[in-house]
């Protein structure tokens, strides 16, 4: 299986509405539930009025459409990375998933999947 590197520097934050800066971005993600509005995005473009903030995330994508079908990818690849203490925050959508570590974790994480049998590409 093959993982790409993404290249932004991600946030993950609560916040009251989304920003309009966020729309013109390539990557974001946005969960709304009836206790809370959750963003992930590039770090430049997090709002200063964020409830709650956490910066400093990278990420991997699993490449390719992904069968909803197919069982257990996350659990390995969260495997992979918990046996070597690195926690992640996954976020999926239609066509596949996306697993966030923190930055100073990018490159522990990457030789763990690599070691465990993934392709990871930059």
């Amino acid at each position: 299986m093959e993982l790409k590197v993404l290249k932004q520097e991600l946030s993950v934050c609560k916040v009251r509405e989304v920003p309009a800066a966020v729309y013109g971005t390539e990557l974001y993600f946005i969960g709304k539930t009836d206790e809370e509005l959750s963003l992930v995005c590039e770090t430049s473009v997090t709002p200063d009025d964020a409830i709650a903030r956490e910066d400093g995330w990278r990420g991997f994508r699993i490449e390719g459409v992904l069968d909803f079908s197919l069982t257990g990818i996350l659990s390995r690849i969260s495997g992979v990375l918990a046996d070597v203490e690195i926690g992640i925050f996954a976020v999926s959508t239609y066509n596949t998933d996306y697993v966030l570590v923190k930055a100073e974790n990018l490159e522990a994480a990457m030789a763990a999947l690599g070691a465990a049998g993934y392709v990871v590409k930059n």
